[in-house]
């Protein structure tokens, strides 16, 4: 099944020369959701995961998918001001501005051994930022994984490239 062809393409959004990739119509549709989620839990197979990491707010469509499918705790990741206990939080750059995201400070515990998720891999930068928060709460980075990485922004360069799992490149 060629994934791709479930991803549009938005220009200029969110702002002037942005080309979002959009995920929707993967999501729509119930073969291609199933299939990108069997070629992400095949990404793990041999490996021991306690958790799953899913990045506000696509991350978390595809992250809580394959915490169910793994059998595993999912842990959300979120923008300032929306969890409601006891947080940390890491500041990162983004391909056009900047942000921060948060995660429970009780979320991980020493030794977790995590799987970090998100839509999109761009230039690195809030990936990134979350390996910090899951090393800061000592649990052991296993994998990031990606529905899509856009291959000429780089954002592989920020990252354990070796553990970087990505289904659809641009």
């Amino acid at each position: 099944m060629q994934l791709s062809n479930y991803i549009r393409s938005i220009e200029n959004f969110p702002k002037s020369g942005i080309s979002y990739k959009d995920i929707t119509p993967l999501l729509m549709d119930h073969k291609a959701c199933t299939y990108a989620v069997s070629q992400l839990v095949e990404g793990l197979q041999g490996k021991q995961i306690d958790k799953v990491v899913g990045i506000e707010s696509r991350g978390f469509m595809f992250g809580m998918l394959l915490a169910k499918a793994l059998g595993v705790g999912f842990i959300p990741i979120r923008k300032p001001g929306k969890l409601p206990s006891e947080t940390l939080s890491q500041s990162y750059d983004l391909e056009y501005g900047s942000d921060t995201i948060e995660i429970h400070r009780d979320a991980i515990q020493k030794g977790d051994r995590i799987v970090i998720h998100d839509d999109l891999l761009a230039t690195g930068g809030t990936a990134s930022a979350a390996c910090q928060l899951v090393e800061q709460l000592e649990g052991q980075l296993v994998q990031l994984n990606f529905i899509i990485e856009l291959d000429f922004l780089k954002g592989r360069d920020k990252l354990p490239a070796d553990k970087v799992n990505s289904l659809i490149h641009y």
